[in-house]
């Protein structure tokens, strides 16, 4: 287990509503003994919650310091505070605060049971992203790209879509934004940068070379640095002043992890949008109206 991820989810217990997520989030990055904790207070929050440390050890086959570990990776201080999170989490169960997980799309699922297994996904992926979301690391990464003088965003594939929109969304309020979906002018343009500019690498994997390698020379040449991934422990994160994690629903056979990474990516992006409007409104605010008037001149009927 790297430092980084402890560093990451220790610092502030998260609230019984975000367990859940984390373990959805974290399990993969964890080792095998650790993920057999993991899922078992996911599984069984209120069974769980009723174990001493020695008690959930011996139901997972592991020791009392894979347990203690465990909670510690997922935010919390020690066992205790994971108790009292797992019994809230019961709570919320029994209540039917929480969304059952659906089950995988079949190959021969009519329409109308896809559509509602992937807005369930789609909900669960949102919720838990926003339950797990450090807004502190938001908040400073909202500050920098503020003040930015340029910021530059990296993305492959799918992630360099959600990179676009966050662009799109940054030059309508009058800063400056590029989204290079070329992995060789990523990189030209990151050694451009200085202090005073914002790099943000958007990657769920946090392993994508063509977006790490632009986010380190940024990094190198002193510019505030920014990820966004679904791995808290990649390598990505090596790179980035401030880390944003997103969740992602069960990947399958019909809807591999990009279709998932995006939706949750997406909401953070706009969450930073959002932020940097309102931290920036009184140039932000007339910016935003003059796109609109040249937007709505160019599909006048007279313009046409």
């Amino acid at each position: 287990m790297s430092s980084n991820l402890k560093e990451t989810f220790t610092h502030a217990p998260p609230a019984p509503a975000a367990l859940a997520a984390k373990v959805r989030t974290l399990g993969p990055s964890m080792t095998r003994s650790m993920q057999r904790v993991a899922e078992a207070v996911a599984a069984d929050p209120a069974g769980c919650a009723a174990l001493t440390v020695t008690g959930l050890a011996e139901r997972t086959g592991t020791s009392e310091a894979t347990v203690v570990r465990t909670a510690r990776v997922l935010g919390y201080p020690g066992y205790r505070d994971l108790r009292l999170a797992l019994a809230g989490l019961a709570a919320q169960q029994q209540s039917g605060g929480a969304p059952a997980v659906t089950a995988d799309i079949a190959v021969d699922d009519p329409l109308a049971e896809v559509v509602a297994k992937l807005a369930q996904e789609e909900q669960q992926c949102l919720a838990d992203t926003a339950a797990g979301l450090d807004t502190s690391q938001l908040d400073a990464a909202v500050a920098a790209l503020a003040t930015a003088r340029r910021i530059d965003v990296y993305g492959i594939g799918a992630s360099n879509l959600v990179g676009q929109d966050l662009v799109q969304k940054l030059l309508r309020i009058g800063l400056i934004a590029h989204a290079p979906g070329d992995p060789h002018l990523a990189v030209t343009n990151a050694v451009q940068l200085r202090a005073g500019d914002v790099a943000i690498a958007i990657t769920h994997s946090g392993r994508t070379d063509d977006v790490i390698e632009p986010l380190r020379a940024a990094f190198d040449r002193g510019a505030t640095t920014v990820a966004i991934t679904g791995r808290p422990d990649a390598e990505v994160t090596q790179y980035a002043d401030h880390v944003l994690t997103t969740s992602t629903a069960r990947e399958s056979e019909l809807r591999p992890a990009a279709m998932s990474s995006r939706t949750s990516q997406l909401l953070v992006v706009d969450c930073l949008f959002i932020g940097v409007a309102q931290r920036t409104y009184e140039s932000a605010a007339p910016a935003l109206s003059d796109s609109y008037q040249a937007l709505a001149h160019r599909h006048s009927p007279r313009h046409s």
